[in-house]
């Protein structure tokens, strides 16, 4: 996945306040998409010459428009050229509104495909994180799993041998990414409980495939959830 930008809006939408947040959640995210109709054609240009910089204001202000927490980024699509990757950080306040968003996104683009947060990773084994100028492969990766039934969350300790004499910033980041990396963020954010960072490699753990496909099984038997 390759990242284009990713920056916080510049200008916030004023609160909903005593609104009906479904209301005012659809009407920002219609004003948004005529909004992009009238960028895309600069969104392309910028994109297709290396210069995604010179629309990154006009996007940042127009996805503050759909709520002020709100962070973006241009990726690599799956199916397409590029993917809009609108994120409200596991805020479950703005979940409405990035619901709304993408309820409203426009089908069948060639160009973009549209996300309401930070999808996983298709293979994140084949990741390294660059941290500070150094690399960390994610395939080194190893996660010590503890499923609570009752409450259908995932506790976990992550390991890398590289945290070691690792200092506590680079090393909550990198005990936070490959998580985000297989899961994706909402998957992250409604499944997994506790998050520790193990010193040493626990017994039990496994790999970031086999614990993505653990923590899905266990998001598709939730009560309530269909996965």
């Amino acid at each position: 996945m390759v990242k284009f930008f990713r920056r916080r809006g510049e200008r916030g939408a004023p609160d909903a306040g005593g609104a009906d947040v479904t209301v005012v959640a659809r009407e920002r995210a219609e004003a948004f998409w005529r909004r992009w109709d009238e960028l895309l054609p600069e969104v392309a240009a910028a994109l297709g010459e290396g210069s995604p910089q010179r629309v990154d204001h006009d996007l940042a202000t127009a996805v503050a428009g759909v709520h002020p927490e709100l962070t973006f980024a241009v990726e690599r699509g799956e199916r397409t050229p590029y993917a809009l990757v609108l994120s409200g950080q596991a805020n479950p306040e703005v979940r409405p509104y990035t619901d709304a968003w993408l309820a409203a996104a426009p089908r069948g683009d060639s160009l973009f495909e549209f996300h309401d947060a930070v999808p996983p990773v298709p293979d994140p084994t084949k990741v390294t994180v660059n941290l500070r100028g150094e690399r960390y492969p994610l395939s080194e990766v190893r996660v010590h799993a503890q499923v609570d039934e009752a409450e259908g969350l995932v506790d976990v300790a992550v390991y890398h041998p590289s945290f070691e004499g690792m200092e506590s910033a680079a090393r909550a980041a990198l005990t936070f990414l490959p998580l985000d990396a297989a899961l994706g963020e909402r998957l992250a954010a409604d499944r997994l409980g506790r998050v520790e960072t193990a010193d040493r490699e626990p017994a039990g753990a496994v790999g970031l495939l086999e614990f993505r496909e653990l923590v899905r099984e266990v998001a598709a038997g939730a009560p309530g959830d269909a996965g």
